[in-house]
């Protein structure tokens, strides 16, 4: 349960942030954006890190890979601002939530990156296929 509630806690920040983020791009540049957003990010993790202190391990622990997550963090910023200014909020978010679902599912279908290897069923193929279609139909 608590997996869910974080889930759409998550989904409902992540909406919030691209409206927040769409329209401080319409002031500044998209790229003083995205710098601003993530210097903000990285304070607000930092001040929470210093009360928390979860984590058993150091830095030198983590593949030296996984650290480039963050580069993607640029991307989703920058990509969704701009779909959200060139489609409107709610056909860019569809749009981004089924092509993070389609990635989910080669992700754990291949077992990607160390993830457990997760069978796709036909049941999810079949809630994909009706997913994109809603969006294509909501788009009409």
């Amino acid at each position: 349960m608590r997996g869910v509630l974080f889930a759409i806690i998550a989904g409902i920040f992540i909406s919030l942030q691209g409206v927040f983020n769409s329209r401080v791009s319409e002031e500044l540049s998209p790229w003083h954006t995205t710098t601003m957003v993530h210097l903000v990010g990285f304070i607000f993790s930092a001040i929470i890190y210093l009360f928390v202190r979860d984590g058993s391990k150091g830095f030198k622990e983590v593949p030296l890979i996984y650290v480039f997550g963050g580069m993607f963090g640029v991307v989703i910023v920058i990509g969704e601002m701009t779909a959200i200014n060139l489609l409107g909020m709610s056909l860019a978010i569809a749009i981004l939530l089924i092509s993070q679902l389609l990635c989910a599912f080669m992700v754990d279908a291949k077992g990607l990156f160390g993830m457990n290897k997760i069978q796709v069923t036909v049941q999810q193929v079949i809630g994909m296929v009706m997913m994109i279609a809603g969006v294509t139909i909501f788009k009409l």
